[in-house]
């Protein structure tokens, strides 16, 4: 697992529709809750009712803790994440391009002043048709792919992709 000198491994996803995004998220939940990871979700807009569908349909062994996740949409106030002990933590966000990116800047600035303790996995979540085609900025801005068969190396999932590729170009 690459992991920066913070501590946080930034993971980015790609889906068409909501339902996509939570049939992608819901067996990566459930199987971070099996390893009683912390995870907190930052979203756009509300999810609730798709998770609650979803989740009925599915045999999940977490069914509720997976519903007491919140999934309405985020309401500004207060900290984003709380970083008290050693435990891996899951954030996952999902919003138009500048939402997820408004987050981030937020996340950042936290932890230039506040140690990490333990593992931060940050998932941003993006719906491919508000990108214009064009995802080769978001991942360069992260570390690894999150998809339906899980944590996966951008360049496993992106076969012609190359990180940081306009730098290259321009040496």
């Amino acid at each position: 697992m690459e992991v920066n000198e913070n501590n946080i491994v930034k993971l980015c996803s790609f889906y068409v529709s909501d339902w996509h995004l939570v049939t992608m998220l819901l067996p990566y939940i459930n199987q971070k809750i099996n390893e009683e990871v912390e995870i907190a979700t930052i979203l756009e807009k509300d999810l609730n009712g798709n998770i609650t569908k979803l989740v009925e349909r599915l045999n999940l062994n977490n069914r509720e803790k997976i519903l007491k996740l919140n999934w309405n949409k985020f309401k500004e106030r207060g900290k984003i994440i709380y970083n008290k002990d050693n435990k891996e933590k899951v954030l996952i966000i999902n919003g138009e391009k500048e939402f997820v990116e408004n987050i981030n800047k937020r996340i950042e600035k936290y932890f230039k002043t506040h140690k990490v303790n333990g593992i931060i996995k940050i998932v941003n979540c993006f719906e491919i048709t508000g990108l214009d085609g064009n995802i080769s900025d978001i991942l360069d801005e992260h570390d690894k792919v999150l998809n339906t068969s899980g944590e996966r190396a951008i360049e496993e999932v992106f076969t012609d992709y190359v990180k940081n590729e306009k730098i290259k170009k321009a040496i």
